[in-house]
C-alpha cells in the first residue's frame, strides 16, 4: 500500500464530488489544501472530517460524501479494519456453587410446602330485577310557524319610483319630432330639413322625511333602500331629492344625517318646499309599540298643518301592517294625512298622491 498523501486524496475527492454535482470551486479546493498544510488531515479519518466540514452544507451532502469517500478508498486499495464480531467474545465459565449454597438449597427442599390460602369469591346474585314499564314520550306538535315580515323589496321601490315624474321640455333640442317633420314637408311640398324638439327632463322634486332610531330601528334597511333607490336608481335628478331625518316627531328641528348629529331648524325644511314639491313621510307613528300619546299626536298635527301651507302633495308610509294601527297614534294621524302601509300597493298609492293624482282616501281600521 502506498504511503498516505493528503494532497492527492484532496484532489481525488474534489474531482469526484464535482462529478456528483457538489457546488465546489477553486476557492474550496485552495481552502482544503491550506487546511492540510496547517496540520488538519494527518490520516484518512481526520482528512475526511475536515473535508466534510469544508465542503458539505447539508446532511444529504454529508451522507453522499461518505459513500464517495469509501469509493475513493477502495480505488486506492485501502482496506477498512474489520469490526470485532460479537460471537468472538468467549463466555465466562459458570462458577460452581459453594458449600453454603448447597446447604441452603437442601433446607428448602426438606421444608414442607406452605398451604396456599385462596379467597372465596361471592356468588353472583342472579335474582330477577323488578319489571318497569318503559317511559313513552308524547310528541308535542308545534303548529306555530315563524313568519318573517318584509314590507317591500328593493326591486319594487325602483319600479314604483318611475311613476314620480314631472316632465318639462327644457332640455337640448336634439330629439326628432316626426309628426312636425312630416307636417312641414307636406306644407312645403318637399322635404327640406327635419324638425327637432327639446328633450324632456324630469323636474319632480321629492322631499323624504324619515323617522330614525327607536321603534324604527328594525326598518332601517328599508328606509335606506328607499333613499338609495330614489337618488340613484330612479328617473329623478339626484339634486332634486332631499332627505331629512327625525326621531318620533319632527318638532323644532330635523337632521341632515341618519345618525341625528347635524340638526337644522324645521323652518329650513319649509323653505325648500313649494307647490310642486312631493313630500313622503316614513314613520310607524307609534304603531310599533301600540302607544297612543296625546303629545305625539299634537306635535305631528302641528307639523302637518305647517307643511300643508307650502304643498299639498303629501303622503305617509307606515312600515307596520295596517291592522296594527288600531289603538295607537297612527290611527288618529291616518285621518290627517293619506297614510299607507309600506308594501308594493301602499308605495304605489303614495306616489300617486305625491305626484298630483289624489285617490279616495279610505282608512280601513277606522271603518
Amino acid at each position: 500500500m502506498n504511503s498516505f498523501n493528503p494532497q492527492d486524496w484532496v484532489t481525488r475527492a474534489f474531482i469526484s464530488l464535482r462529478q456528483n454535482r457538489f457546488q465546489l470551486g477553486v476557492g474550496e479546493l485552495f481552502a482544503a489544501r491550506q487546511a492540510v498544510k496547517g496540520g488538519f488531515g494527518e490520516d484518512e479519518t481526520a482528512l475526511a472530517e475536515t473535508l466534510k466540514l469544508l465542503w458539505c452544507h447539508s446532511r444529504s451532502e454529508q451522507s453522499q460524501f461518505d459513500s464517495i469517500w469509501n469509493s475513493i478508498r477502495e480505488s486506492l486499495g485501502v482496506i477498512s479494519p474489520s469490526k470485532p464480531s460479537e460471537n468472538s467474545v468467549s463466555e465466562k465459565p459458570k462458577s460452581k456453587p459453594d458449600h453454603e449454597q448447597l446447604k441452603v438449597s437442601q433446607k428448602l427442599l426438606q421444608s414442607p410446602p406452605q398451604e396456599v390460602v385462596t379467597e372465596s369469591k361471592p356468588k353472583p346474585d342472579w335474582s330477577s330485577l323488578p319489571v318497569r314499564a318503559p317511559s313513552t314520550f308524547v310528541e308535542n306538535e308545534d303548529t306555530s310557524s315563524l313568519q318573517t315580515y318584509y314590507p317591500i323589496s328593493r326591486r319594487s321601490m325602483v319600479y314604483n319610483w318611475r311613476y314620480l315624474r314631472r316632465p318639462i321640455a327644457d332640455g337640448s333640442m336634439d330629439q326628432l319630432d316626426e309628426a312636425a317633420t312630416v307636417k312641414q314637408a307636406t306644407r312645403q311640398g318637399f322635404y327640406l330639413a327635419p324638425v327637432y324638439r327639446r328633450r324632456e327632463q324630469n323636474h319632480a322634486h321629492l322631499l323624504l322625511v324619515l323617522d330614525q332610531n327607536g321603534s324604527m330601528t328594525p326598518f332601517h334597511r328599508f328606509t335606506s333602500d328607499l333613499v338609495e333607490t330614489a337618488q340613484y336608481e330612479s328617473t329623478l335628478q339626484p339634486e332634486k331629492v332631499n332627505v331629512f331625518y327625525f326621531h318620533n316627531v319632527p318638532a323644532a328641528s330635523v337632521y341632515k344625517d341618519l345618525y341625528l348629529t347635524e340638526p337644522i331648524p324645521l323652518q329650513t325644511l319649509f323653505t325648500i318646499c313649494d307647490q310642486e314639491t312631493s313630500v313622503l313621510i316614513v314613520s310607524d307613528a307609534g304603531a310599533a309599540r301600540g302607544y297612543r300619546k296625546l303629545e305625539r299626536i299634537r306635535a305631528t298635527t302641528s307639523f302637518l298643518f305647517k307643511l300643508k301651507r307650502h304643498t299639498t302633495l303629501l303622503a305617509w308610509l307606515n312600515p307596520m301592517p295596517e291592522d296594527r294601527w288600531l289603538g295607537s297614534s297612527a290611527e288618529i294621524i291616518a285621518n290627517l294625512v293619506p297614510m299607507y302601509q309600506m308594501d308594493n300597493d301602499g308605495l304605489s298609492n303614495a306616489i300617486d298622491i305625491v305626484r298630483g293624482q289624489p285617490l279616495q282616501h279610505l282608512h280601513s281600521p277606522c271603518s
